[in-house]
C-alpha cells in the first residue's frame, strides 16, 4: 500500500508543471551576447584609425574584435529563442551586473594585445575605469601612443556614459535601488517587468548624446584643437570621463577658450539627458532650469567656485583672472566627476585640498553621465532631516515631502540613507584594503573615494591630478577595480545578487 502511494506521488510530481527558474540564464546570455556584438562594432574605428596612420597595431583591434564578436555571436545563437520584451525583477539585477562585468573583461583585450601589453590587472583597471567613466589611469606616454589605443580609451568612456544614463533611467528605477524610484518613467514601471517602451526612450537619449558630442567636437575644432584631439576629448567630456590623449591632460592645451568650452560641456554632461529630450520635443528651455536637481547642482558648483576663488586670490595671491580660470575649470571637473586637470591643485594648500576632497562626493544629476552620490540624494537627505526636526518640535504635525513634483515616501528616504551608509562603509573597507598594501593613508582614503564615486584623480603625489595609478601595488589596483564597478552599479545591484536568498 505504501509503495503504491509513493509511486502515485512520484508520478504526480513528474506530471506536475516544472517550476520556472528564478533567473533564466538564456535571457542573460542573450543580452550579454548582444552587448558584446555592439562592443565588437566599436572596436572597428580604432582599427581603421591605426590602418590610416599605417600602425601595425590595427591587428590588435582586429584580433580583439574577432574574439569578442565570436563569443557574443555564440551567446546570441544559443539563447535567441529564450528572449522576450519583458524582464523580471531578479533577471534585471543579474543582467545589469553580468553586462558590466563581461563587457569590462572583453574591453581589456586591446590593452593586453597592444605593442607594450599590459598585464591582466592593469588592463582590467584601465578598461573598467573607461566603461565606468571614472578616468583613473595607469597609462603613461600617451603623447606617443598609436591613435587606435587612444581612440579606444575615449570610446570606452563614451559607450559607458550612455550605458550609465540608460541604467539610471530605466534599470535602477525598475530595480528600486538607492531611492531611484523617484525617477520612474513611462519606460520603467513598478511591477516586476520592464515595459517595451524602453527602446524608443533609449533612442531619444542616444540622439541627444550624439548631438552633444558632435557640438562639443565642433567647438573644440573651431577653437584650435586638431581633429583627432577634438573627437577624443568631445567623447570624454560629454561622458564626464576625463581620459585625454596627452599625459598633461587638459593642461596640454594652453588656449583658455578650449578650457571654457570644456567647462560648458562638462556641465552639459552632468545634467539629466531626459531634460534635453523634453527640450527638443517641447521646443522650450524651461524643462532644464525648472528642475530642482539642476538648480541644486549649479548651487554646489557656484558655492565651491566662490570659496576657492576667494582663497586663491587672497591667500595664494593669484591674479584674479587666472584664479577664476583655474578654479572654475578644476571645480567643474571634479564635481562632474570628469577628472580633467589644467593645474596641479594639490599645491594650493590644505584648505583647498579639503574642499576638493569634499567635492569628490556629490557628483552630478541623476540621468546624467556623472558618478558620485548624485545631487538628488543630498536634497532628499536634507529634506528628510528638516522634516524630522519639525516633527521633534511638533510631534503630531504631518510633514509632507515633495521632490520634482513627486511625493517622497518613507521607502525612498530609507533607500537614500541606506545608499549613503553603504557608500561610507565601502569607503572605509576599500581604504583599509589599499592601505594594507603599503600605500599611505591619504592616498588610500582618496583612492577609495575616487574609485567608488567614479571621479578619477585622487589626492597625494601618487594619484593626484599630476600622477597616475601605475605605481600602486597590483593588489590595490585590483581592489579599486572592484570599487569602481561597485560604485557605478550603485552598490545594492551587486549586493542583492550576492545574497543566497536571491537565488531561492
Amino acid at each position: 500500500m505504501a509503495t503504491r502511494q509513493a509511486t502515485t506521488s512520484h508520478r504526480a510530481r513528474r506530471g506536475a508543471p516544472r517550476r520556472e527558474p528564478v533567473v533564466d540564464p538564456y535571457r542573460i546570455m542573450f543580452v550579454v551576447g548582444m552587448l558584446m556584438l555592439v562592443l565588437t562594432a566599436f572596436m572597428l574605428p580604432p582599427m581603421l584609425a591605426d590602418l590610416v596612420a599605417d600602425n601595425d597595431d590595427w591587428q590588435v583591434f582586429a584580433g580583439s574584435a574577432v574574439i569578442t564578436g565570436f563569443i557574443g555571436l555564440m551567446l546570441v545563437l544559443v539563447s535567441r529563442d529564450s528572449w522576450s520584451d519583458t524582464v523580471r525583477l531578479k533577471e534585471g539585477f543579474v543582467i545589469t551586473v553580468a553586462s558590466w562585468l563581461m563587457l569590462s573583461l572583453v574591453a581589456t583585450l586591446p590593452y593586453m594585445f597592444m605593442h607594450n601589453p599590459l598585464g591582466f590587472v592593469d588592463a582590467w583597471f584601465e578598461a573598467v575605469s573607461g566603461l565606468t567613466t571614472t578616468g583613473a589611469t595607469i597609462l603613461t606616454g600617451l603623447d606617443g601612443m598609436p591613435e587606435g589605443i587612444l581612440l579606444w580609451r575615449s570610446l570606452t568612456q563614451w559607450i559607458g556614459g550612455l550605458g550609465i544614463v540608460v541604467m539610471a533611467l530605466i534599470m535602477l528605477p525598475f530595480l528600486r535601488v538607492g531611492g531611484m524610484q523617484l525617477f520612474q518613467t513611462e519606460s520603467s514601471d513598478r511591477s516586476d517587468k520592464i515595459v517595451p517602451h524602453a527602446r524608443q526612450f533609449i533612442g531619444y537619449l542616444a540622439l541627444v548624446y550624439v548631438l552633444l558630442t558632435a557640438l562639443c567636437a565642433i567647438a573644440y575644432k573651431l577653437a584650435g584643437m586638431r581633429t583627432f584631439d577634438a573627437v577624443n576629448h568631445a567623447m570624454t567630456t560629454v561622458a564626464t570621463g576625463g581620459f585625454s590623449t596627452h599625459d598633461a591632460s587638459f593642461g596640454y592645451f594652453t588656449n583658455p577658450l578650449l578650457h571654457w568650452i570644456a567647462v560648458v560641456f562638462m556641465i552639459a554632461g552632468a545634467l539629466p539627458l531626459v531634460l534635453y529630450v523634453r527640450m527638443l520635443r517641447e521646443h522650450r528651455i524651461s524643462p532644464l532650469f525648472g528642475s530642482e536637481q539642476v538648480r541644486g547642482f549649479l548651487k554646489i558648483v557656484l558655492a565651491a567656485v566662490l570659496v576657492l576663488t576667494t582663497w586663491h586670490i587672497w591667500v595664494k595671491e593669484t591674479p584674479p583672472l587666472q584664479a577664476i580660470h583655474e578654479v572654475v575649470f578644476n571645480v567643474v571637473s571634479i564635481v562632474t566627476t570628469t577628472g580633467y586637470a589644467n593645474a596641479d591643485y594639490s599645491g594650493w594648500g590644505i584648505f583647498a585640498l579639503m574642499i576638493f576632497f569634499l567635492l569628490l562626493f556629490p557628483g552630478g544629476c541623476t540621468g546624467s553621465t556623472t558618478g558620485g552620490m548624485k545631487v538628488f540624494r543630498l536634497q532628499v537627505m536634507l529634506m528628510a532631516i528638516g522634516a524630522y526636526v519639525k516633527r521633534l518640535v511638533t510631534p503630531h504635525r504631518v510633514v509632507g515631502m515633495v521632490y520634482e513634483g513627486r511625493t517622497v515616501t518613507e521607502d525612498i528616504v530609507l533607500a537614500v540613507f541606506a545608499y549613503v551608509s553603504v557608500l561610507f562603509v565601502s569607503i572605509v573597507f576599500f581604504a583599509v584594503i589599499v592601505a594594507f598594501t603599503g600605500v599611505d593613508f591619504i592616498t588610500a582614503l582618496s583612492a577609495a573615494v575616487t574609485a567608488l564615486t567614479n571621479v578619477g584623480p585622487g589626492l597625494g603625489e601618487m594619484i593626484g591630478p599630476a600622477g597616475t595609478f601605475r605605481a600602486m601595488p597590483e593588489e590595490a589596483k585590483l581592489a579599486l577595480t572592484f570599487a569602481m564597478l561597485l560604485g557605478r552599479l550603485e552598490f545594492f545591484t551587486v549586493l542583492v545578487v550576492l545574497q543566497r536568498a536571491f537565488w531561492r
